[in-house]
């Protein structure tokens, strides 16, 4: 299991990640050189004055310039904080997301780590909140598309099936996503509708102006600030010179594979974060699996997910 990807990335393997953390202090010590490569830092004042190895048990730093004096461990400040999860689960964790193209259930996860169900679902909720990112402009060109995230209506049951009045998208959750071709980076939000206001809303807020934005016939992209070309899917038409969105409807096509395959269902609720997982992996997918590893660490800080707010 070397990772999503292509033949140019350098991989890891399970025994070499078994390995990298062959115990509980190796583990440690890779999160401190990640979060801390200059030595320890409050998180509260961002001083480096710090006292290591206090008498605590669960906090191991005191801060000496904190008016308060406070006291942090290594998971304060990020998605880490509050969890007893030993440093070597989280590491495994990770990886196993990185390298699962279409993500792995909490199920699999609980088996694989030998934790509760629970307990892997907030973990790997946790590490997906790593993956939320301002989303930075796209510059073009651009692709457009919008799709719908559900179950098939034909497997639900009939109680069901009879208070979803309507056919195709009734009862699904609208997703709208962009694709930089000259990037390759995509970025996606689950939305209310696909009104105008919503679709052109999300195009401002991701292309630069005087961007190509590439989208299908719908008419909410109709009147766009941009330089804007259409290919006519309603009447078969998929490709015209430039104009496709066959991009981003690959990476759809991922999504979906992962809510059929993988999750089964997937709640409104927590949508977004699936959605900025995939996301999340497919812009990193260039990088080696250490690398994207990293990319994660480097994502924990300032974000917390307490279980009480995700079930909440």
């Amino acid at each position: 299991m070397g990772g999503p990807g292509k033949s140019y990335r350098n991989g890891i393997t399970i025994l070499e990640l078994m390995r990298m953390f062959p115990d509980e202090a190796t583990a440690y010590r890779w999160f401190v050189d990640q979060r801390w490569p200059h030595g320890p830092r409050c998180p509260h004042c961002k001083s480096l004055n710090v006292q290591s190895g206090i008498k605590h048990k669960s906090m191991t730093h005191r801060c000496r310039d904190c008016e308060d004096k406070k006291m942090f461990s290594l998971k304060t400040g990020t998605v880490m904080h509050g969890s007893k999860l030993p440093f070597r689960i989280w590491a495994i964790a990770i990886y196993l997301l990185t390298t699962n193209l279409k993500s792995i259930a909490s199920l699999k996860l609980s088996r694989e780590l030998g934790i509760t169900q629970k307990t892997a679902w907030h973990l790997a909720m946790r590490i997906r909140k790593t993956y939320e990112a301002q989303p930075e402009l796209f510059s073009g060109p651009v692709e457009v598309d919008e799709t719908y995230v559900g179950g098939k209506r034909k497997n639900m049951p009939k109680s069901k099936r009879v208070q979803l009045d309507g056919r195709g998208a009734v009862g699904k959750a609208a997703v709208v996503g962009a694709k930089d071709r000259e990037t390759n980076q995509v970025s996606a939000e689950v939305v209310k509708g696909t009104d105008r206001d919503t679709l052109q809303r999300f195009i401002s807020q991701r292309v630069e102006c005087g961007s190509i934005v590439y989208t299908d016939d719908h008419k909410g992209y109709l009147g766009m600030a941009f330089a804007h070309f259409t290919v006519n899917h309603s009447h078969g038409q998929y490709v015209q010179g430039e104009a496709h969105t066959n991009g981003i409807e690959s990476f759809w096509s991922m999504l979906k594979r992962a809510y059929m395959g993988t999750f089964h269902h997937l709640s409104h609720k927590h949508l977004q974060r699936y959605v900025s997982e995939f996301c999340g992996r497919h812009n990193l997918r260039e990088y080696d699996t250490l690398d994207q590893m990293l990319a994660l660490v480097g994502g924990m800080e300032g974000k917390r997910l307490r279980y009480c707010d995700l079930v909440g």
